[in-house]
């Protein structure tokens, strides 16, 4: 158990991974009380089968303000969480995400005119971090004032060791997410507009309208999903690209080509590590019998590297066809903003290398992970490229 213990502090957590995969692929660890599975088949099944696999892990107890994702879509099972999802699918539709790609390619040029001519930049703190918070902050109409309280509540809230393990800062922080956004959701009452906010306060279910805590949960999944998620793919793509030799040359002459070399840096480095589940009877998950009320960590970034599911996993194939990744979950709980994140991701690293060339990364600059089970990413990434 020492193994897995080590994993959120990893860089380089897939070589581990791997000797996981083959030695102990569902694994109890007693000092936590958490099953942990690491091959493709059985995490795509945790993550696709609702009814044995429950999100619901407070099951019996009652959300509350420091707990705002206990009501949330990733924390409810149907029916309730079909319902909860048709209220903010709309938002998300293909048709609806495109019309956000002006705006995007705004706050990309924006970014980039600020640092063009320097050479330089902290990839993440100067590009990676800002263009998803004002995305998200604008789609919900959040003042920009805020938005960088809204960038460190979000990076406390998924650097826990646990989903469903509590702390001071972390308890701190949703406390003062929820008082924000109940304030917000207030003045939003008295004088609606038309972000997503606004749409959720006149949205209803079955003729009534969601609760507050409801409201809460979304708003703070929105926040966090809405950020932490394009910021580590655009990280991990440009780290990505720059490690693997005539990739960044490959993708500026050959832009057709930077849809499929996404989708591979979504399986080869995949922004979300791990899932969380819990079971709701006894059952069995390979050689292993869990009993009802287990709980487990789902290994996406192990799955994704699974030789028995893609060929050549240890490398990185920007044409890889198929690719059936498990980058944005499965089944239900699919990630309902995978289409922004994917238009997010297309629109700056096409900016990127159009408009930095010489693009790589800084020589001699440590990488360090960002402190999270949960989400995985650089927490810097210096790069540099022949200014303009």
């Amino acid at each position: 158990m020492s193994l897995v213990s080590e994993l959120p502090g990893r860089f380089d957590p897939f070589p581990l991974y791997r000797e996981l995969r083959e030695d102990s692929p569902v694994l109890f660890d007693d000092a936590q009380e958490v099953w942990h599975v690491f091959r493709y088949d059985d995490v795509q099944r945790v993550l696709s089968d609702h009814a044995v696999f429950s999100s619901r892990m407070r099951a019996g107890r009652e959300p509350d303000q420091n707990h705002l994702f206990a009501s949330s879509l990733i924390s409810t099972d149907p029916p309730r969480h079909r319902q909860l999802r048709s209220l903010v699918s709309e938002a998300f539709t293909p048709r609806a995400v495109a019309a956000l790609e002006p705006r995007i390619s705004e706050i990309v040029d924006e970014l980039l005119d600020r640092v063009a001519g320097t050479g330089s930049m902290d990839l993440i703190d100067d590009f990676a971090y800002p263009l998803p918070v004002i995305v998200i902050a604008e789609l919900m109409g959040i003042p920009a004032e805020d938005r960088d309280r809204f960038k460190r509540w979000s990076d406390i809230v998924v650097s826990q060791t646990r989903e469903y393990e509590s702390s001071p800062v972390r308890a701190s922080a949703q406390q003062e997410m929820a008082e924000y956004f109940f304030a917000m959701i207030e003045r939003r009452r008295r004088d609606p507009g038309e972000d997503l906010i606004s749409r959720l306060l006149a949205a209803q279910v079955d003729g009534e309208h969601l609760s507050v805590i409801e409201l809460l949960g979304f708003c703070a999944l929105l926040l966090v999903a809405g950020n932490e998620t394009t910021t580590n793919l655009l990280g991990n793509a440009v780290l990505t690209f720059a490690e693997w030799p005539g990739t960044i040359e490959r993708l500026r002459a050959e832009s057709g080509a930077l849809p499929s070399a996404i989708e591979e840096v979504l399986r080869f480095r995949s922004p979300v590590q791990s899932m969380f589940r819990v079971t709701t009877e006894d059952t069995t998950l390979g050689a292993a019998s869990l009993p009802a009320g287990s709980r487990l960590a789902a290994w996406i970034g192990s799955a994704n590297r699974d030789g028995r599911q893609f060929p050549d996993p240890e490398t990185f194939a920007p044409d890889r066809r198929p690719n059936r990744h498990l980058a944005f979950g499965q089944g239900i709980h699919f990630c309902l903003g995978a289409p922004l994140a994917r238009l997010e991701a297309r629109v700056a690293l096409s900016a990127l290398l159009a408009r930095l060339p010489g693009l790589s990364l800084a020589p001699g600059a440590p990488l360090e992970r960002i402190d999270s089970t949960i989400i995985f990413g650089p927490r810097a990434l210096p790069v540099q490229w022949q200014p303009t």
